[in-house]
């Protein structure tokens, strides 16, 4: 099971972290991912981070490279996005998802999925 939360209304330029708390599974197996789906538009991978056996390598998208983090914290079972310089564009419903795999990957399939959580930036 994953469960999102930290979503929320932002200004353009603002910031937020997302956190994502995973149970019922190995999280240690298993490779992270966030996603985002704006309104009207497929579901995008923006980052996504290696099982912990895989020494947490990361990977972000372009459009967010710099602005966005992906880390996880294996004794909590918890993930985060960090988002800062969020800009209108970046307006979407996030979810994050596992995949048992050593390393990550932005593009699907995944395992299991969150319900997500909503962030709008206004302008």
């Amino acid at each position: 099971r994953l469960v999102e939360s930290g979503g929320g209304v932002v200004q353009s330029g603002g910031s937020l972290r997302l956190s994502c708390a995973a149970s019922g599974f190995t999280f240690n197996d298993y490779a992270i991912g966030w996603f985002r789906q704006a309104p009207g538009a497929e579901r995008e991978g923006v980052a996504c981070i290696s099982s912990a056996r895989a020494g947490d390598t990361s990977y972000h998208i372009d459009s967010v490279k710099g602005r966005f983090t992906i880390a996880r914290d294996n004794a909590k079972n918890m993930v985060y996005l960090q988002m800062s310089s969020l800009k209108p564009e970046d307006t979407a419903v996030y979810s994050c998802a596992a995949v048992r795999s050593l390393y990550c990957s932005p593009y699907e399939p995944y395992d299991y999925w969150g319900q997500g959580t909503q962030v709008t930036v206004s302008s």
